[in-house]
C-alpha cells in the first residue's frame, strides 16, 4: 500500500519559503508572477478607492508597469528596483498622491535586501528613500505624516530583507555543520567496522593456518597410517572458514583500520552493557549460529542505543533490550518509557543514530528509530543471518 502524505499547511509553506534561498526556488518566475498578480489587485484597489485622486489612463499604465516588473525580481533585483522607481516617480508627479504604489516599492526593496550584500542594500536604500522623501516633500499634495509613513514602510522592508537574509545564511551554515558532523560520524563508524573486519580476517587466517598445519602433520608424520577422516575434517574446516571470511569481507568496502585495540565485541558482551545501563535484557538466539560480523554489529547498535537512552530518557526511565533470532535474521529492540525527569529535555542532539544505521547496513540489515506508542523511544534493527553451508560429502562420510 502506498504511503499517503498530507499536503503541507499554510504555516509550513511560509516557513519553507523563509528558509529557502529565493534564488534556488523550484519555480521562481511562476511564483513571482502570482505575487505580482496579487499586488496588482491590491494596488489597483487602493488606487480606485481614492475617488479624489483616481489615476487617469497614463497613471493606470504606470501603476501596472511598476507591479509587472516584479515578475523578474529574483533574477534582476537591482534592475527591478530601478524600473519600479522610474514608474512610480512620474505616477506621483501626476498628483496621484496615495499609497497605491507603495506595496510594489516595498517588495522590490525587500528583494534587494534579501538577496544582496549589506553594502548594496544600504546604498540602494539610501538612494530610494532619499529620492522618495525629496519627491514627496516637493509635492505640495503630500503631508509630513504621509512622507514619514511611506519612508517608514520602505525602511521596514529593507530591515526585514536583511534579517531574512541573515537568518537564511545562519540556516545554511547550520546545515553545513550538521552535514560535516554527520559525515564525520559515518567515517568514524566505518573505521570501527574496518577494525572489526580486520580482527575477523586475522582470526580466520590464523585458524586456516593452524588447521593446514594439522593436515600437513598428519600427512608427513606417519604416512603408512593415514587418518583420512582427520584430514577430511581439517580440509572441510578450512573451506568453511574461507567461506565465512569471504562473506564477511563482502559486506565491507575498502576502508582503513583505526588505531584501536581490544577483542571483537559480540552478543556475549550484552549482559555487561545491560548491567551498566541498568536495563532489562532478554537474549534468546535459540542456538542459531550468529556470524561474528553480525554479532559485532548487534553489540554496537545496542551499545549506542543504551547510551542514548541513559542520556535522554532520564534516570527514572525503564530501558528494555530484546535480542532474538527469527525468520533468518537477528532482531533486536532497545526501548525506553521516557518518563524520567530528563525526558524531553533540551539536550544537544548527537549523531549516534547515523552510526547505528551505518553499522546495520554494513551487514545488509535495516534500522528503524522513533517514538514508541505510550511514550519513550525505540530502536529496532533486523540483521540477516546467512544460512550455514551444507556439510561436504567427505565430512558426512567421516562423521558416519
Amino acid at each position: 500500500m502506498a504511503e499517503v502524505t498530507e499536503p503541507p499547511s499554510a504555516a509550513e509553506r511560509v516557513l519553507r519559503a523563509l528558509h529557502q534561498d529565493p534564488l534556488a526556488a523550484a519555480h521562481p518566475t511562476r511564483n513571482d508572477a502570482v505575487l505580482a498578480a496579487g499586488l496588482a489587485l491590491l494596488c489597483g484597489t487602493l488606487a480606485y478607492a481614492d475617488t479624489a485622486m483616481r489615476p487617469d489612463a497614463l497613471g493606470w499604465a504606470l501603476l501596472a508597469c511598476s507591479v509587472l516588473v516584479l515578475v523578474w525580481r529574483r533574477r534582476r533585483p537591482l534592475g527591478v528596483v530601478i524600473a519600479t522607481v522610474v514608474c512610480i516617480a512620474p505616477y506621483q508627479l501626476l498628483d496621484n498622491a496615495h499609497a497605491a504604489p507603495v506595496p510594489a516599492g516595498v517588495v522590490a526593496l525587500y528583494t534587494v535586501a534579501a538577496t544582496g550584500t549589506v553594502r548594496r542594500t544600504v546604498t540602494v536604500g539610501v538612494c530610494v528613500v532619499g529620492f522618495a522623501v525629496s519627491a514627496m516633500s516637493s509635492n505640495g499634495v503630500h503631508r509630513v505624516l504621509d512622507v514619514l509613513r511611506t519612508s517608514g514602510w520602505l525602511v521596514a522592508a529593507l530591515v526585514l530583507g536583511v534579517a531574512v537574509r541573515n537568518y537564511r545564511k545562519y540556516l545554511a551554515e547550520e546545515r553545513t555543520r550538521i552535514g560535516q558532523a554527520n559525515d564525520r560520524r559515518i567515517a568514524e563508524e566505518r573505521l570501527r567496522i574496518a577494525r572489526d573486519l580486520h580482527d575477523l580476517l586475522a582470526h580466520s587466517i590464523t585458524l586456516i593456518g593452524v588447521r593446514t598445519s594439522v593436515a600437513a602433520h598428519v600427512l608427513t608424520v606417519d604416512p603408512d597410517r593415514l587418518d583420512r577422516a582427520a584430514i577430511a575434517e581439517a580440509l572441510d574446516s578450512i573451506a568453511d572458514t574461507c567461506r565465512e571470511a569471504r562473506a564477511e569481507l563482502r559486506t565491507t568496502l575498502t576502508v582503513l583500520r583505526a588505531d584501536e585495540h581490544g577483542p571483537l565485541p559480540d552478543l556475549a558482551g550484552l549482559p555487561d552493557l545491560a548491567r551498566t545501563a541498568e536495563a532489562e535484557l532478554s537474549l534468546d538466539t535459540g542456538g542459531v549460529h550468529v556470524p561474528p560480523a553480525v554479532g559485532a554489529a548487534a553489540y554496537r547498535i545496542v551499545q549506542e542505543s543504551l547510551t542514548n537512552a541513559v542520556r535522554h530518557a532520564g534516570p527514572a526511565a525503564t530501558v528494555r533490550v530484546r535480542v532474538s533470532a527469527a525468520d533468518g535474521a537477528l532482531r533486536l529492540t532497545v526501548s525506553d518509557d521516557g518518563r524520567g525527569p530528563g525526558a524531553g529535555s533540551a539536550t544537544a542532539p548527537g549523531f549516534g543514530i547515523v552510526g547505528m544505521g551505518e553499522r546495520a547496513r554494513s551487514v545488509g540489515g535495516t534500522l528503524r528509530t522513533g517514538p514508541r506508542a505510550g511514550g519513550g523511544f525505540e530502536v529496532s534493527a533486523s540483521l540477516p543471518l546467512p544460512p550455514l553451508p551444507p556439510l561436504p560429502p567427505r565430512a558426512l562420510e567421516a562423521s558416519a
